[in-house]
């Protein structure tokens, strides 16, 4: 169990060291992000998580990434194939429904998590994934709710809301099995 919580910090190191070349040696992200509906976009359906347009957004995803995926890894038993599941469940669906942008960020992982975490809870019933729910809706359900309606230029609301909607179908999925 102790070996999978070292898997955050790398996932997350992965993140920072792109970043880190992406300042020092501009990449075009552009390239790498993923696209809705153009065959040149599916790449980033695996790619998107690990692109950060800055270093505060980078930053606001890490923070929440920990929170989440300790209490996934802590809670869950295959929590990187039930992460692996959310993240590219979410994206595939930003790839078929989102608007013509460039969506880069780890949010849309970071919103699967929050559904999947909560409607996971509720659907075994059973104390710790429940009380885990409770403490993800207490503290990301201001995020929740403001992140997935269109607002502010550049935030991908609907990454956010399609990775929601990923999480929750990996919620169901993973219930039933």
């Amino acid at each position: 169990m102790k070996k999978e919580f070292y898997w955050i910090a790398i996932v997350l190191l992965v993140m920072w060291l792109v970043r880190l070349v992406d300042a020092v040696i501009p990449l075009d992200l552009a390239a790498y992000g993923l696209h809705p509906r153009r065959v040149s976009g599916l790449i980033g359906i695996i790619t998107m998580p690990f692109l950060h347009a800055s270093f505060s957004h980078l930053f606001s995803n890490s923070v929440s990434l920990v929170v989440l995926l300790g209490l996934l890894v802590a809670t869950r038993q295959s929590p990187w194939l039930l992460a692996g599941l959310t993240s590219v469940a979410g994206a595939s669906l930003l790839w078929l429904v989102g608007r013509d942008a460039n969506h880069i960020g780890a949010s849309g992982l970071v919103f699967g998590l929050i559904g999947f975490l909560i409607v996971s809870g509720f659907l075994h019933q059973r104390l710790v994934p429940v009380a885990v729910a409770i403490v993800v809706g207490i503290l990301f359900g201001g995020t929740l709710m403001s992140g997935v309606l269109p607002g502010a230029d550049g935030v991908s609301w609907d990454g956010h809301l399609c990775g929601l909607a990923g999480g929750v179908a990996v919620a169901f999925l993973a219930a039933r099995n």
